[in-house]
């Protein structure tokens, strides 16, 4: 087998250990907080909050450092790093004796990993010029399948198995992806990369001067922002439905992974409607279709319903995220397109941060339907502007900017 396929192969294997494992213990993870001696229903939301954002505190300022570090001493090396440090933090986590010790424990976990960009640096460093659409495109694939599968997975264990247990399992899982790529993967071809032409610095000029690219990476932050202020009261909602207690974890899987299956069932779909009809059709409709499902979530007292809407969710929120993505790339010269992505995955993970601490304190302060409700509102507002004013990109002249 070539190389690059191998590469590929085992990568996407490692990857799919790694995003399962993180995503495992997305179900129950309120219900972990409340284990470590948080009682009170306020204090759990707020604890919650704090919990989920964790990981994000760190990565905002150290996944660009850790690229810079992979240009330099090898993209291979970042990877094995990134796995083994996410290993490592699951293991801290399982130890935790108390709240506070969880939250800087996913804190490290967000400082030390960054296995997905090291991943898809490794494969684009390693895989011909001509397969290199294809091979990212495989590799991200394993990403959506982790992310569907560990939930579902997630939840389903912990309803049978004490919660730190799974998060040795998560360990394991990192421990085992790791081996696979000390072992297989080969980078013998790297050579340290010449400097960028354009600083950080330029680039968030250029990007926030830029009109197209200005709306773009704000609609990134907003959109991601309101789907976070959801995500670390979402087990606890669940549990106010009359679902029994022995399957509240699974069902709770089930709801996380139902809104994956139809984002991946959905995305090419708006891909293709995006490429036929435009931006300014599609993407504020996706947007306001999100925004009604979310207020449906939060008016519904129906467990079965909750599902319902969580899928419909997920038909539109695939043409929100990977379009606007889609939308900044169009705006954007070729050899400025890396720096200017990087400033969008930046405000992406801004709002990993930001949004589940605002969602845990709105739910303790407001109620859990109102959080839902202010998500609504949100989209609602953000599709109303885009209607009115979204103009599709202008073809750009790759001599100029």
């Amino acid at each position: 087998m070539e190389l690059w396929r191998k590469n590929l192969y085992t990568l996407w294997v490692a990857q799919f250990f790694t995003m399962a494992g993180m995503n495992l213990v997305i179900p129950f993870l309120p219900f972990f907080v409340r284990e470590l001696g948080i009682t009170n229903q306020t204090a759990v939301a707020r604890w919650s909050g704090l919990v989920f954002a964790g990981p994000f505190f760190f990565s905002f300022f150290l996944t660009p450092f850790w690229g810079t570090l992979g240009d330099k001493y090898g993209r291979k090396l970042m990877v094995i790093r990134a796995i083994f440090g996410l290993g490592i933090s699951q293991v801290l986590i399982g130890l935790s004796p108390n709240v506070e010790f969880l939250f800087i424990a996913r804190m490290i976990q967000g400082a030390i990993s960054g296995f997905v960009p090291s991943a898809l640096a490794l494969v684009s460093s390693t895989t011909p010029n001509e397969k290199s659409g294809y091979a990212i495109g495989v590799l991200q694939s394993s990403t959506a399948a982790g992310t569907i599968i560990g939930p579902l997975i997630g939840g389903f264990l912990a309803d049978i198995l004490p919660y730190r247990l799974i998060f040795f399992i998560t360990a394991s899982l990192c421990f085992t992806a790791g081996i696979l790529v000390i072992k297989i993967v080969k980078e013998d071809s790297f050579k340290k990369t010449e400097s960028h032409s354009f600083t950080v610095k330029e680039n968030y000029k250029f990007t926030f001067s830029t009109p197209g690219l200005r709306l773009g990476v704000i609609l990134i932050f907003i959109s991601q922002l309101a789907v976070m202020l959801i995500q670390p009261i979402f087990a606890l909602y669940i549990e106010s439905f009359k679902i029994n207690p022995n399957y509240l974890a699974t069902f709770t899987g089930m709801a996380f992974s139902i809104l994956g299956i139809f984002m991946l069932i959905s995305s090419p779909i708006w891909g293709k409607r995006i490429d036929k009809n435009g931006y300014r059709k599609n993407l504020p409709m996706a947007i306001a279709g999100a925004a009604i499902a979310y207020v449906l979530q939060g008016v519904t007292n129906s467990a079965i319903l909750l599902i319902l809407f969580r899928a419909i969710q997920g038909l539109f929120m695939g043409g929100i995220i990977p379009s606007i993505y889609s939308y900044i790339s169009k705006n954007c010269v070729s050899f400025r397109r890396a720096g200017i992505m990087g400033i969008a995955s930046g405000l992406f993970v801004l709002a990993n941060l930001i949004g589940p601490i605002l969602g845990g304190f709105m739910a303790s302060s407001f109620g859990f339907n109102q959080v839902f409700y202010i998500s609504g509102i949100i989209l609602s507002l953000t599709s109303i502007y885009l209607f009115r004013n979204l103009k599709e990109p202008i073809p750009i002249n790759e001599c100029v900017q």
